[in-house]
Formats: C-alpha cells, sequence, structure tokens
C-alpha cells in the first residue's frame, strides 16, 4: 500500500501540532513509519487519505462497538444537532441516558456525566477522597487511567511506549501520594494496608488491564482487593472506561460478579463523541457538589450531541444483548486462528483474551502484569504491525494496547485477517 498523502498530512500537521498528533500514540513511534490519516469510516472498514481500506482492530479505541457510523447513533446526532449543540443548562436527555445507563450498570445508584475518561477517573479519585477523608491512592503498575498527575506513576500504555512511565511536571507530593502495586499480585497490595492502614482512600483498577495489552485478571485477584478494601475501610475504584458496555451491558463489574464502590465510564457510553462518566452509591455521590463539598464541574459535560449518540448506543446494546456473545465468539475465532497459525512456527508468543479485547505478545512467559509485558520482543511486533498494515489489516500500533473488535467484522473479515497473518508469518 501506498501513504504518500498521510506522508504528507503527517509533515504538515508537525508544523503546528506537537509531534503531529493530539495524542501520542497515533505518531507510530512505538512502531516506526508513517501515521494513517483517516478520510472515513464505515463499519468494520477505515478507509484513509489514500484511497486504501483497512479492516479496524482499534475500533476508535473502544467506542465503536458496533461498528463506525453506526446507523441509530448518526441519525440520533443529525436529529439533535438541528436543537443546538450546547446550552450549559440541563436537558432531559441526561436524565434518560442516565436511567437507562444505571438500568444496565450493576450496584449503583447515580451517575454523573462528563467529557472523558481521563475526567472521569480525576473526579472519581476526588470523590473517594472526600468521602473517605484519606489522600492515598493504590494504582497498578502498567494500568493507564488518563493523564491526571495522580495516574502518571507507571501508567502504561502510551506512557510505557514513549519509554516515561513518569512524566515530568508531576509533582513529588503528587507521587507519594499515589501507592504503586503490581498487577495480579495481592500481596504488593496488601503491603501498602500493612504501611498505611488508615490513609489510602482507595484502590483504582482496571478489572481487565487494556494498556500494557490485554491482561485478565487472575482468579481471586480483584474478589482479595474487594476483600482489602472492606477490611481497611477504603473504597474499590474500577476503571470501565474500556471495559464498561463492552464486556456485558453491566461491564466488568456484571462480568465478573464483583462489586466496585465507584466506577468510570466512557468509549462506548458516548457512541463515538467525547463522553465519560462515574457512577457509584447515594451515599458517596452526596459527597459531591451542589449536594456536598467535593467539587466537580464541567460546561460541555452533558452535552447534548453525546448524550444523543451515547443514548442511542446503549439503547440497542439494551435490546441487543447478543451482540456481546457475537463479539466474544469473533474475538475467539481470531485468537485461535492467530495460535494455529503461530504454534508450527515456534515463535514465541502469548495470546491474551478476555470478551472482545485481545492481545499478542511476542514473549515465552505468561503476561500476568507490566513487568510480563514489558518483556515482549519489540522487534518483531514492529514487523508484525507493519506486515499486517501492508495487508490491508490495522493493528494497534504499540505492544502495549489491546485490541478492540466490533460486530460489524464478519465472517469473511476475521477470515481475510488469519490468511493475511499467515502470509506475514511466510516471511520470517
Amino acid at each position: 500500500m501506498r501513504y504518500e498523502r498521510s506522508s504528507a498530512l503527517f509533515k504538515a500537521a508537525q508544523s503546528v501540532i506537537p509531534g503531529g498528533v493530539n495524542s501520542p500514540v497515533r505518531a507510530f513511534q512505538a512502531v516506526g513509519g508513517t501515521p494513517i490519516f483517516v478520510d472515513h469510516a464505515k463499519g468494520a472498514y477505515l478507509y484513509d487519505e489514500d484511497g486504501n481500506r483497512l479492516i479496524d482492530y482499534i475500533s476508535s479505541w473502544g467506542p465503536m462497538l458496533l461498528g463506525h457510523a453506526f446507523e441509530p447513533v448518526i441519525l440520533a446526532v443529525k436529529e439533535r444537532v438541528d436543537k443546538g449543540t450546547s446550552y450549559g443548562m440541563p436537558t432531559e436527555l441526561e436524565t434518560q441516558i442516565a436511567e437507562l445507563a444505571l438500568s444496565m450498570i450493576p450496584n449503583m445508584d447515580q451517575i454523573r456525566m462528563v467529557n472523558s475518561g481521563t475526567e472521569a477517573c480525576m473526579s472519581a479519585v476526588r470523590l473517594a477522597r472526600g468521602y473517605t477523608g484519606r489522600e492515598k491512592l493504590i494504582k497498578f503498575a502498567g494500568c493507564y487511567h488518563g493523564h491526571s498527575d495522580a495516574f502518571l506513576i507507571q501508567a502504561g500504555s502510551g506512557a510505557v511506549t514513549f519509554g516515561a512511565p513518569s512524566s515530568p511536571g508531576v509533582t513529588k507530593g503528587t507521587a507519594q501520594d499515589t501507592l504503586l502495586a503490581s498487577y495480579n499480585d495481592l500481596e504488593s497490595v496488601a503491603q501498602h494496608f500493612e504501611h498505611h492502614p488508615e490513609a489510602i482512600a482507595a484502590i483504582i483498577v482496571e478489572p481487565i488491564a487494556g494498556n500494557m495489552g490485554c491482561i485478565p485478571p487472575q482468579k481471586g485477584f480483584l474478589e482479595g482487593l474487594r476483600s482489602l478494601c472492606d477490611q481497611y475501610g477504603s473504597l474499590l475504584l474500577f476503571d470501565e472506561v474500556m471495559t464498561g458496555f463492552r464486556l456485558a451491558p453491566g461491564g466488568a463489574q456484571e462480568r465478573l460478579g464483583i462489586q466496585a464502590d465507584i466506577a468510570t465510564y466512557g468509549k462506548v457510553l458516548g457512541g463515538g463523541l467525547p463522553v465519560g462518566a462515574f457512577a457509584a452509591r447515594n451515599e458517596i455521590m452526596a459527597q459531591l457538589a451542589p449536594l456536598g463539598p467535593v467539587y466537580q464541574a464541567g460546561t460541555l459535560s452533558g452535552n447534548p450531541l453525546a448524550m444523543a449518540a451515547g443514548h442511542a448506543m446503549l439503547a440497542h446494546l439494551a435490546h441487543h444483548p447478543e451482540v456481546f456473545q457475537s463479539l466474544d465468539h469473533k474475538t475467539e475465532q481470531l485468537h485461535l486462528g492467530m495460535d494455529s497459525l503461530l504454534q508450527p512456527k515456534r515463535i514465541p508468543h502469548q495470546i491474551n483474551r478476555f470478551g472482545s479485547m485481545l492481545s499478542l505478545h511476542f514473549t515465552e512467559q505468561a503476561v500476568v502484569d507490566f513487568q510480563s509485558a514489558a518483556l515482549g520482543n519489540n522487534a518483531h511486533f514492529k514487523a508484525y504491525f507493519h506486515g499486517m498494515l501492508d495487508r490491508g489489516v490495522y493493528l494497534p500500533p504499540s505492544a502495549f494496547e489491546s485490541y478492540f473488535l466490533n460486530d460489524a467484522l464478519s465472517e469473511r473479515d476475521i477470515t481475510y485477517t488469519l490468511t493475511a497473518f499467515d502470509d506475514w508469518l511466510k516471511t520470517i
């Protein structure tokens, strides 16, 4: 494939946008080469500025669960836009999407809309601190919860890709209040509670990690976090920005049968528009302004276009729960097909999968945390990424990102992807 126009557009962007991109992983620095500039997308396919069609396995990093330009979402936005794009005042639509979301999410009484997953996680941690009167936060190496200061301590994803797990600009005081543990390692968490038994406000965790590749929780890990929080009076905060409404109507809480105290959402909730949210029980949310002293605000929160898109997306999922089984099946097909092609090659690899999230790691060791994810052969991954791109398949341009499948992918698309993978394997 040729990418002359993408190359020209990237060169132009670099003169006016830092690094030529508005989010670092888009720059392709982890894999080399020139970022692909998209002209439009439909269903399972991206169409770039050079006229190439690519099968999409990132789904805009999660929200395009039903494929690009999903008609009910597009129609809802078109219908709403004629009424105005933003008011800074309440609308009935905000209540409607809140009621719908809460009918799908287990264990939560109220939800507040914000504009991004970063904002949701930032606000949720502030709420946890305000509710408990404590300051310290436990997070896990390799988990990414947005670019708020408290989270940029071994943050996974882009931070790992760029070799800067702790960003300049994060103060030492902020870093001191963030306690770092190892994913899937309960003992590393228990030690923090032993050292700070009355100081930890919350544990924040991706119930299925997606920012060091897809890493599912090992048996007993999340249950152990729940138990430790109960024992020490801390809150368990599930970052479901990726998993919410993707793994099941009620996200990871429903799928895994574990109750969080606060949960954050985004991605699918916006139907492709910028939306985030956080939810909790009544007694926790009562601490939030204007009811309580914990301040959080946003001029564009509950934006009518985003609410219209999100409501259309959630309504479809609520009425078509079979989507989740379909996505699981397609992801399993891809997983088993890739594994069957890799086995005869004797290439060290691990394929992690949970629901419609998946990642391929070129390593012999099981990938269960940040340390084991970092052992992957990045040279292999770069060759794999570009080999698949040359064959019309768009994968995450970083070994530390999960794939996100969408239900517009057909059996033919899966078969083509596996054929392309087999073709690439023959070159190495």
